[in-house]
């Protein structure tokens, strides 16, 4: 056996799975007993399965790159050569156990950070939230109290999610017999700390005092914020409410509108328009120079809308009418299961009496933006009162919070009186009243905790849950609705 026999034998061995990648960028998946090496006399050759089938080359150089490997190959008299690239294949539970030692590593850097900076801090417990190994949940005794700390050691995490992690965790603590735990501290570097304050603010008083804030960042920053109250939230400069330009549907727009008018609608942006069947938005038209223009596609790559392909338009429609139906034969199908939320947005725009009677809708918006979100629907009640509707069609425990900031965002601009002079309701007059939120969803999509998550959100911010029938594609149906804050 060669020197360069023994070295490329020993690397492949190291790896049990390995990517080769090829010199024009194709890649396969192999396992090392699939790769084959042979001396012969002073040749080492190396064979492996590939789309022509199982072939054999000859090693003329090899480089090694921390682990990875770089082969020149040839065969046929070295009237072939290639270069090839292997790449250890990592299997899930060694990468698993990769990216949880990192996170464990972080978590003790932001505990000693802590320690540092809390007077008498002495550290209990550092460890990962079991059920999201982004979160590194602190165990600490100050003085003769056990306290508790959380942070988002991903830098992934939204500030609802942070929130939310810490009242459960919290109120879970709460519980133990022996050294329960009442307060909590939540780590969260600037960006994040900052939008906490807003949401901390809308707690209820009792929730408040349970959890504090704290700024961390790189060389140790470690700053203990101060509580921002609720009347403090509607100071500072508003966002300008900013309308489309244009609001007639263009020729473009109609014409693809009849091509099934019970199931595609028409949205208007800055930019001009969006088609979407169902919810799902596969056509947009802009007016450019004083021409309009049209793009089509579900993909992200969209195409000239021309007369040399408005025939695969139509198969397209014809999809959707097949597949984004309460009837489709695959509910697996990706027509199907893309963008629920919309879909259900959809139904409810074309007629929001089925939720709620007393509703008028914005006709200019589809999704109304608050600063940088995006509200599922904005709509204005009889009354005068605006309404904040938030869909959901899966369990997710930060709805509630996701809410309550909308509701932060859209009432500083109607307290500012933006709303009203951008006259987004036509003449209708927006009242001097705080926004009402409704939150909607099929009965089992509302997360087991709703109520819990509820129960922490000050009484000033009025909410209702409407629970739909599962079966809402097909006829939506409210079956109960109440109110929860």
């Amino acid at each position: 056996m060669t020197e360069l026999h023994q070295l490329l034998a020993r690397c492949l061995e190291a790896h049990r799975e390995w990517i080769l990648v090829t010199a024009d960028g194709r890649s396969f998946s192999l396992r090392n007993s699939e790769i084959e090496i042979e001396s012969q006399k002073d040749r080492l050759l190396l064979g492996f399965p590939g789309d022509s089938g199982f072939r054999t080359w000859r090693v003329t150089e090899i480089e090694t790159r921390r682990a990875e490997l770089f082969l020149s190959l040839s065969r046929n008299f070295e009237t072939e050569s290639t270069r090839v690239r292997l790449v250890p294949r990592v299997s899930f539970s060694e990468l698993q156990t990769s990216v949880e030692l990192a996170r464990l590593e972080r978590a003790n850097r932001v505990a000693a950070t802590l320690r540092e900076n809390v007077p008498r801090a002495k550290l209990v417990r550092v460890d990962l939230n079991r059920e999201n190994g982004r979160v590194a949940q602190i165990l600490f005794d100050q003085f003769t109290t056990r306290r508790a700390a959380i942070s988002d050691i991903s830098g992934t995490l939204s500030p609802e999610f942070l929130l939310s992690a810490a009242c459960f965790w919290i109120a879970k603590l709460a519980r133990r017999k022996r050294n329960p735990v009442t307060t909590i501290v939540i780590l969260a570097e600037q960006r994040v700390a900052r939008q906490l304050e807003k949401l901390h603010a809308l707690l209820r008083a009792e929730w408040k005092r349970r959890i504090s804030l704290v700024e961390i960042g790189d060389e140790e920053r470690f700053k203990e914020l101060a509580l921002v109250e609720a009347d403090d939230l509607w100071a500072g400069k508003i966002p300008d409410v900013r309308i489309p330009a244009i609001v007639e549907p263009s020729e473009t727009a109609m014409r693809l509108t009849e091509l099934a008018p019970d199931e595609i609608d028409r949205v208007f942006s800055r930019q001009g328009e969006t088609i979407r069947f169902q919810g799902l938005a596969f056509a947009r038209v802009r007016r450019l120079l004083g021409v309009e223009r049209c793009w089509f596609g579900i993909e992200r790559v969209r195409r000239p809308l021309t007369e040399d392909n408005i025939a695969e338009l139509a198969t397209l429609i014809d999809e959707f009418r097949e597949f984004r139906t309460h009837r489709s034969p695959n509910r697996r199908h990706v027509l199907y299961d893309t963008a629920p939320e919309a879909w259900l947005e959809a139904i409810l725009r074309r007629n929001i009496h089925l939720l709620d009677a007393n509703l008028v809708l914005s006709p200019l918006y589809h999704q109304f933006r608050a600063e940088r979100d995006k509200i599922d629907l904005l709509a204005l009640r009889k009354d005068g009162r605006l309404v904040i509707i938030e869909l959901k069609v899966e369990p997710d425990r930060e709805m509630i919070f996701q809410t309550v900031d909308y509701w932060r965002k859209i009432e500083r601009i109607r307290r500012s009186g933006k709303l009203q002079e951008a006259r987004l309701f036509g003449d209708l007059k927006i009242a001097d009243a705080p926004t009402i939120c409704y939150l909607v969803a099929p009965t089992l999509a509302f997360h087991r905790d709703f109520d819990f998550s509820a129960s922490l959100v000050t009484r000033e911010i009025e909410i209702h849950r409407f629970n739909l029938a599962e079966d809402w594609r097909r006829k939506l149906r409210v079956l109960e609705r109440r109110r929860v804050t």
